[in-house]
């Protein structure tokens, strides 16, 4: 395994022939994969499709993919309200595959709707909002696409074994994401760089902006913090050893393309999420009072961002401006143009049409195509209603996470601090209902899955009855 931290060492520090840095590179992603299947991980074969749409998810869009690879893409260069069939049929394809997936597996889709009560309200809402947009059949193909992320995380959830399900799938994508994002950035500028409406260049690696690159980090880098601290409590070994370079290799990796995205805002959450991790675990006890310190701190925040206009200087000291590099300014406009307040203009359909061109009317140099703010977005497409079910889903799944601390309390930690990225990674970017991984992640942690039906033995009757009488007893508040 010191082949991992050498490798990513020398993508990132040498300056190697082009062609030698691409050989190396496919070489080293090789050898990775080679070696994860052959220690036998207990996960089924149908892994690869989340891991495929992770990896989508962090890159680019599959016609993208084929561009890059020669291939031609029939219908490409429509406009993007057209969309393009070919991407639309890959990612039907996928859902297809994914729902025969499940249905080879003993699900109780019933419960699983009864358990994501508030998760279904808000997909539902989404559907329904395709009634009332200017252009219905564009949100049609849009609102199907993110119906795949419930679909891929379902797949994870009724693994074998979920914990392993999610190592494994977190670790293959960053096999792909890091090595190459290393690669295009250093050695293949065309492809991992490009240029804002400014003409300043930005890193993005092997995903589209900077923003999405900080993402990708986001996501990797605080898993392998996760994976770090369980791997580290693991009994001594040369598989531990192993494991650890390997951790350390791809943290590295991790690292310089946090630093050369500079994406503030997914610097900030990674962050936050690995000290809400670790604070969580320095104290277990915290958990019987979780949720009265998340809406103390809430509420400071709030009364902070009033008085004293935190998020502004936040941004200030980190050299972007008081005005969050504009977004202030943009969301204004934007919520000059909102003309249904309760409903919402439909399913991603706020910027289409002449809303857009009388936004982009304001700018001279450049044409905004978003929000940068995951909670104004949905409350420009979904409206009051859409938003208020964004809320609540929010909420329940914290709820489900506190009840997790007492059962796994080391899963729990993990959603807790991935909950609490996607939270404020949406203040300054659109997370919220796109197609996007991490997105994709929160489906994973805020699904709640019955695993008992994937056990072959069932427990006995008073190991149930010793559960439910712990989370009977923590509901009420004895514990």
């Amino acid at each position: 395994m010191n082949l991992v931290a050498t490798q990513i060492a020398s993508l990132v520090g040498l300056h190697l022939p082009p062609p030698l840095a691409l050989f190396l590179t496919l070489a080293f992603i090789v050898f990775l994969f080679r070696r994860d299947i052959r220690e036998r991980p207990n996960v089924s074969g149908a892994l690869w499709l989340p891991l495929l749409w992770l990896l989508l998810g962090c890159s680019r869009p599959f016609t993208t993919w084929l561009n890059i690879f020669g291939l031609p893409v029939p219908f490409s260069g429509g406009s993007s309200e057209e969309g393009n069939p070919v991407e639309a049929s890959f990612i039907y394809a996928m859902a297809i595959a994914g729902l025969f997936a499940l249905s080879q597996r003993q699900i109780s889709f019933p419960e699983v709707l009864q358990r994501n009560g508030w998760m279904v309200a808000f997909i539902a809402y989404c559907f329904i909002s395709i009634v009332w947009s200017d252009y219905p059949f564009v949100s049609f193909k849009r609102v199907t696409k993110i119906f795949n992320h419930p679909i891929m995380a379902l797949i994870v959830l009724t693994e074998p074994d979920f914990e392993e399900a999610l190592t494994r799938l977190m670790k293959r994508c960053a096999y792909v994401v890091v090595p190459v994002s290393i690669l295009w950035i250093k050695y293949y500028s065309w492809l991992g760089t490009s240029y804002d409406d400014w003409g300043a260049q930005m890193n993005q690696g092997i995903a589209i902006g900077k923003n999405s690159l900080g993402a990708d980090c986001l996501i990797l880098g605080f898993f392998f913090f996760w994976h770090l601290l369980q791997t580290w409590r693991t009994e001594r070994s040369t598989q531990r050893q192993n494991e650890l370079r390997l951790i350390a290799g791809f943290l590295i990796g991790i690292g310089w393309l946090l630093a050369k995205a500079h994406s503030a805002t997914s610097t900030i959450a990674l962050f936050v999420a690995i000290l809400v991790y670790v604070f969580v675990g320095i104290r277990p006890t915290i958990k019987n009072f979780i949720g009265t310190y998340t809406l103390a701190a809430l509420a400071l925040l709030v009364a902070a961002e009033l008085a004293f206009g935190i998020s502004g200087r936040l941004s200030e000291s980190l050299g972007r401006g008081s005005e969050l590099t504009g977004r202030t300014e943009l969301w204004k406009h934007c919520l000059q143009f909102q003309a249904n307040p309760i409903f919402g203009a439909g399913f991603e359909s706020f910027w289409l049409g002449e809303r857009r061109d009388k936004i982009a009317a304001f700018y001279t140099k450049w044409r905004p195509g978003g929000a940068h703010n995951g909670y104004l977005s949905i409350y420009l497409n979904l409206g009051l209603i859409g938003l208020c079910l964004l809320i609540g889903l929010l909420i329940t799944t914290f709820w489900k996470i506190r009840l997790e601390l007492f059962r796994n309390f080391e899963w729990g930690r993990y959603r807790l601090g991935i909950l609490m990225a996607v939270v404020l990674r949406a203040w300054t970017e659109e997370t919220f209902a796109t197609y996007g991984a991490l997105w994709f992640v929160f489906y994973i942690i805020a699904l709640d899955y019955p695993r008992t039906y994937l056990m072959t033995a069932q427990p006995s009757v008073e190991a149930s009855r010793s559960e439910e009488s712990r989370e009977l007893a923590y509901a009420t508040g004895e514990l």
